[in-house]
Order: structure tokens, then C-alpha cells, then sequence
């Protein structure tokens, strides 16, 4: 079997897209060029592209991918309606006379933004331009402070609604469909967005625990990185309280609860959610027709780069198998030393590095399609497999000095922050993302228990 030509397409891909070209015309372009030159060398049959335009058909037709600018809708109107400000403002006026309280503060709103947008770089962006110069003026640590605020941005990579989970609850239902027909099934089960959603949900709340318990290690055994507020003696109501907290919660509870209650698809859910997002930028006198404009032209924007990509992966897909890209990672995935754990280390590892200079919509159209299909048909669970995915690609854009969530912050931080203190900041950040990783990769049930109890 030739390695050459799939490894070849592969690299060159990641080479241009390193050199900044488009994603969507990157994939399609260098795939057309990959399956003239090989078709004129005898290595590519043309045939595999007549299957472009049932691809693309199928893209125009997926009930799933509606949920992408449903889901982006609501996160960038909860964005301009102020919901961060809110919360961070009573979150640190709530915790605000304990050591570390604003801390504290940030990781819980980071939370629920990041189960009401989704939007990494938006979380990230905001709290970094909300609570940064707050924490930094209170006397907080700056890698302290830079830290917290990045891994908690980059929550909405794993808590639901999240977009890297609707995209990769698709390519997992393709590629799952494909390990079990190849396997001689021909009634195949499947693995839904919904699936990816509840799994995802004991996962996050574990990784929310393990940053709030590390910010009490820090201020009870250096306190002096995370000081209290000696002016801030506002208490705060129950009646504030109720007023700025529950509208986003009841807003998760509208989208993820009318899933798990099997009461709407993920796609129905997300048309609640955008129409819950305007009632609550109405409630906050933040809904205009210009912002709403501004609203939609942005989710055009950021879901015609999805959809464009999409196209573009598909035409990747095509050639990558027409040279024989799938023999050949089957080949190598299943010969390696190891066995199934081998191959799970090698693949997590790979979407690792590639994390640094790929975006998850990269990861996900282009390696996954690769690697899912073999994992799968090892036995792995497909629920289990893209919680650990999106947990494995949170954790590299945390990591220096590539991380996607280190640029964000480092545009809107200070100057008197340096680089150098983002690095150390988000280092105990990656040890939590690692050790979660661990936890889930010892006890997959973390991932499977929650939908298989719902699903019964």
C-alpha cells in the first residue's frame, strides 16, 4: 500500500493553511489539485468525485447543521445584550469579600456563558475585557488572573450548547454509520447531537469543580496571589440575585432540558434558545433593529465559513479516500503497538499538536472523518470518543504557545501584562485538563452513564 499520496495531501493542506490561506478554499483547492495531478500519474480514478454533488446535497439537506446558526444567533445576541456584564458584576459582588471571590466569580460566569453562547473567542474576548483590569486593580496575580479567564472561556468548547459538539455529533453519526456497516451491520445504531450534548454535560461540571477547588487551594495556601476586597461590602439581594441569574439558567434549562426530556431535537432546541436570546436582550433594553442587524449579519458571517468549509472538506474527503487515505490510517491505527489504548493515545495526541495551528472546525471536518470511522470499528463508544475530542482539543488551545485562547486574551489584555504571564497562568489549567482527560479515559461512563439513564 502507498503512504505517499494521502500523507502527502494531508501535509499540504496543513502547510497552506499555516501560510494563512482560507480554510474553505485551502481544503477544496488543494484536493482538486492532489486529484489531477494523481489522476494524470494514475494514482486517483475521478469516479470518487462524481460523489460531489450527493455530498453536497446531503449538506443542504441535514436537519443537524440548522442548529449552527441557531446556536450562533443566540450566542452572538446574548453577547451584545450585556448578560456578561450582569453577571460578572453580581458574581463578584456575591464573592467579592472572600479571598479569591472574583476569581471564583469568573469561573461561574464563564460557566453559564458558556452554556448560553457557546462562542470560545467571544467568552474569552469579553471577560478578559470585563474582569481582567478589575482583578489586576484589586492586586490579583496577573498569570493568576490571565489563567482563570482563559480556561474559563474556553468552557464552551465542552459545556452544551456548544458549536464544536453539534459539528462533531454529525461527522461522529457518518462516521459510526460507516464502522458498523463496514463491520457487516446493516441496521446501524446512531449517535445524535443530543447523545454528545447530555454526555458532555458530568464532564464539564467535573472540570468546573476542579477550577473552583484549585482557586481554594490557592487562597487558602497563597493568599496573597487572590486578596479580598477590603472596600467591597455591598451585599447582594435575593432579589438581584434571581433577577440577573435566572434568565440565562432558565434558558439552559430551556434548551438542554427539552432535550434530554426528549421533548425536541437539538436543531428545535436551538430555534428555542435564539428565541430565548432575543426575549432576554429585551428584558435588558438591549434589542434594537440595528443590533439586531448586526446580529445577523455576524451569523451569517461566521455560519457561511462553517457551511463553506463543509464543502471543502467534502472535496478533501473525496480524494484523501480516492488515494487511499482510509486503507492507510486503518492500516497504521490498527497495527500499532497497544492495541485499541495505542491507537486512542497516538490519534488524541495528533488532534493535540494539530490543535496549536488548526481550528476545532478544521480538527473536526478534516481528521475526524479519517480517524473516527477506524476507531469505532475497534469498539470505542462514539459518545465516550467526542467528549474526549472536544475535552483533548480545549486543553491544546490552552497551550502555549499556540493556544487560540492565549491570542484572544493577549488582544484585549493590558500592556503592563506580559505574554510570559498568560504562559504560567494557564499552566495549572492544563494539568486539570489533563487529569480530566485521565478520568475519562479510566472511567468512560463519566461520558456514557448520563445519556444512557436519559435515553432509557
Amino acid at each position: 500500500m502507498n503512504l505517499w499520496p494521502p500523507l502527502l495531501l494531508f501535509l499540504s493542506v496543513v502547510v497552506v493553511l499555516m501560510a494563512g490561506y482560507p480554510v474553505a478554499f485551502t481544503l477544496g483547492g488543494v484536493a482538486l489539485l492532489f486529484a489531477w495531478i494523481s489522476t494524470a500519474l494514475g494514482l486517483f480514478d475521478p469516479v470518487f468525485l462524481d460523489a460531489l454533488p450527493s455530498r453536497l446535497y446531503g449538506i443542504m439537506t441535514n436537519q443537524t447543521l440548522l442548529a449552527v446558526p441557531l446556536f450562533v444567533f443566540m450566542g452572538v445576541m446574548l453577547e451584545r445584550s450585556r448578560l456578561a456584564e450582569e453577571l460578572l458584576e453580581t458574581m463578584s459582588r456575591l464573592f467579592g469579600r472572600r479571598p479569591g471571590g472574583l476569581a471564583f466569580a469568573v469561573v461561574i460566569v464563564g460557566m453559564l456563558l458558556a452554556a448560553s453562547t457557546g462562542i470560545v473567542g467571544a467568552t474569552v474576548v469579553t471577560m478578559g475585557l470585563l474582569s481582567l483590569p478589575t482583578m489586576l486593580k484589586r492586586g490579583y496575580d496577573p498569570a493568576l488572573s490571565c489563567g482563570t479567564i482563559c480556561a474559563s472561556g474556553t468552557l464552551g468548547q465542552i459545556i452544551p450548547p456548544s458549536i464544536i459538539l453539534v459539528l462533531l455529533g454529525d461527522v461522529l453519526s457518518s462516521a459510526y454509520q460507516q464502522a458498523q456497516l463496514e463491520q457487516g451491520v446493516f441496521s446501524p445504531d446512531t449517535v445524535s447531537v443530543g447523545d454528545l450534548f447530555i454526555g458532555a454535560v458530568i464532564p464539564g461540571l467535573i472540570l468546573v469543580g476542579l477550577y473552583l477547588l484549585y482557586l481554594a487551594g490557592v487562597s487558602v495556601f497563597r493568599p496573597a496571589r487572590m486578596p479580598r476586597d477590603p472596600d467591597d461590602e455591598t451585599a447582594v439581594g435575593t432579589g438581584q440575585m434571581l433577577k440577573v441569574l435566572l434568565p440565562p439558567l432558565l434558558l439552559m434549562v430551556a434548551v438542554l432540558g427539552s432535550i434530554m426530556a426528549g421533548m425536541a431535537t437539538p436543531t428545535e432546541a436551538a430555534s428555542v434558545g435564539a428565541v430565548g436570546a432575543m426575549l432576554l436582550a429585551a428584558l435588558n433594553r438591549q434589542f434594537t433593529l440595528d443590533r439586531l442587524r448586526d446580529v445577523m449579519r455576524t451569523t451569517v458571517r461566521v455560519s457561511s465559513m462553517v457551511f463553506m468549509i463543509l464543502i471543502g472538506a467534502a472535496l478533501f474527503s473525496l480524494t484523501f479516500r480516492g488515494l487511499g487515505g482510509d486503507d492507510a490510517v486503518h492500516e497504521v491505527l490498527t497495527h500499532l503497538p497497544g492495541g485499541v489504548f495505542g491507537a486512542v493515545v497516538v490519534v488524541m495526541a495528533v488532534m493535540f499538536v494539530l490543535g496549536f495551528v488548526l481550528d476545532f472546525i478544521e480538527i473536526t471536518f478534516v481528521v475526524v472523518p479519517i480517524v473516527g470511522p477506524v476507531l469505532l470499528t475497534l469498539g470505542l463508544d462514539p459518545v465516550w470518543l467526542g467528549i474526549m475530542i472536544a475535552i483533548n482539543l480545549q486543553t491544546s488551545f490552552l497551550t502555549p504557545p499556540f493556544g487560540f485562547a492565549l491570542f484572544y486574551l493577549r488582544g484585549v489584555a493590558p500592556p503592563e501584562v506580559r505574554t510570559a504571564d498568560i504562559y504560567r497562568g494557564v499552566a495549572p489549567y492544563i494539568v486539570i485538563q489533563l487529569l480530566t482527560l485521565a478520568l475519562l479515559a479510566a472511567w468512560p461512563r463519566l461520558a456514557t452513564w448520563l445519556p444512557d439513564l436519559v435515553y432509557q
